[in-house]
């Protein structure tokens, strides 16, 4: 009886052993995928301009941020379905393949089409963060879930305040060399993943469903609920505005300050450490004191004072001294999502926070586009004026977050 116990003991303790590899691998793959998000940004205008000769690529900047969104939401279906099918490793492998293989093809891209290309590939290969979340559930004992999605976003944050900043000090001592960093960082997660990542379910028989494979099938719910509407279209305006900052940042910051890699890299670092500070610490207390509403408009207020300060910022250093403002901004969405999940029942919240995820991918391919185009029309008179565009939508969201009533969904 002892020996059967140390026995089952000691496969216990292989099995959670292995589990702790599998994670560590799972992480090491969502923490590069943030950090490929953010590497390109500060060195984006730079290799545009040395790669079409030149000066205002606010439109290509546009263009390839929504192509990286859209291949991303157009596949995050895909690969979700096909590990479904084939088996989370095999998914999860190749497209770490395809990650180390676009990065260094980048690196070495000569011509527009093939910086295209790569963005799109990039794109494609990080929709696999919706495979690593099922190998999460799969290898994970439901009162670890919890814990280990959180663990999840934490990577994540981390990988996209990581990421500019790698980008913008590498790309100071080569304007490539970002890109042959991120290439041999996947590549050695693809080696390590190829040696230790083992299969987390038996692959499924089924007949492979096409009409879950399409992107768009979680907004039709939205039809059907008519009272939702408001808050899902608040929930996308914000999420929109949330993309001029890494479509525009780096211009700005060097139209404004003449700022080089690591100056846009840490000003972006740091921009991304307060909004997660903020969305880890603040909402809970802010709702708490000020209720649903009344922080989803303080973080309004946060923002537009931030926004207004850097529209007219003279000097670089103001740019950093207002950062802390921006925490306020970021107890906006949470708070957003509080409120909306009170409107829903139990039953439906799986399908609520589907439609909320596909409105942030609809976001990310429009917003890139609409603010490279304004940033393109104001950079040459005043760079700042677009912070003031974005003021401009928040307040037009005023009136919809009053006109928000706390009633569930009939």
């Amino acid at each position: 009886m002892t020996t059967l116990t140390s026995t089952g003991s000691q496969h216990a303790q292989a099995a959670g052993v292995g589990n702790n590899r599998a994670l560590a691998v799972i992480f090491a793959a969502i923490g590069l995928d943030a950090v490929g998000i953010g590497l390109i940004f500060p060195i984006l205008p730079r290799l545009l301009a040395e790669v079409t000769h030149g000066d205002n690529v606010a439109p290509y900047i546009g263009i390839m941020t929504a192509l990286y969104a859209v291949m991303q939401f157009v596949f995050a279906p895909v690969l979700g379905a096909l590990s479904d099918r084939l088996g989370r490793r095999p998914v999860l492998l190749i497209s770490l393949a395809g990650a180390a293989i676009n990065y260094l093809v980048m690196a070495f891209a000569p011509q527009l089409w093939m910086l295209f290309l790569g963005r799109a590939i990039a794109g494609l290969t990080s929709a696999n963060m919706s495979v690593a979340m099922a190998y999460i559930t799969d290898i994970s004992p439901e009162d670890q879930r919890a814990r280990r999605f959180g663990l999840f976003n934490a990577v994540f944050g981390a990988g996209f305040i990581i990421g500019p900043i790698l980008g913008g000090v590498l790309g100071d001592y080569g304007l490539r060399l970002p890109f042959i960093a991120a290439a041999i960082l996947n590549a050695a997660n693809l080696l390590m993943a190829f040696f230790v990542l083992p299969e987390s379910r038996t692959p499924s028989r089924e007949k492979l469903d096409l009409a879950a494979l399409n992107p768009l099938r979680p907004l039709r719910w939205t039809w059907r609920m008519k009272n939702l509407l408001p808050v899902i279209l608040l929930f996308f305006i914000l999420s929109m505005t949330g993309e001029v900052y890494g479509t525009c940042w780096s211009l700005w910051g060097n139209d404004a300050f003449h700022w080089n890699g690591l100056w846009i890299g840490l000003s972006l670092g740091t921009y991304g450490l307060c909004q997660a500070l903020a969305q880890a610490f603040l909402p809970g207390p802010a709702v708490k004191l000020l209720g649903e509403r009344g922080t989803i408009l303080t973080g309004f207020v946060g923002t537009c004072l931030a926004l207004v300060v850097m529209a007219f910022a003279k000097q670089g250093w103001m740019v950093f001294a207002v950062m802390p403002v921006f925490v306020l901004g970021g107890v906006g969405i949470p708070a957003l999502q509080s409120l909306a999940s009170r409107m829903v029942d139990e039953g439906m919240q799986g399908q609520f926070q589907g439609v909320l995820a596909s409105a942030v991918s609809l976001t990310s391919i429009i917003g890139p586009l609409m603010f490279s185009t304004l940033y393109f029309v104001v950079r040459s008179q005043w760079p700042g004026a677009i912070w003031l565009s974005v003021m401009v939508v928040y307040v037009l969201a005023v009136p919809l977050v009053l006109s928000l009533k706390f009633r569930r969904a009939e």
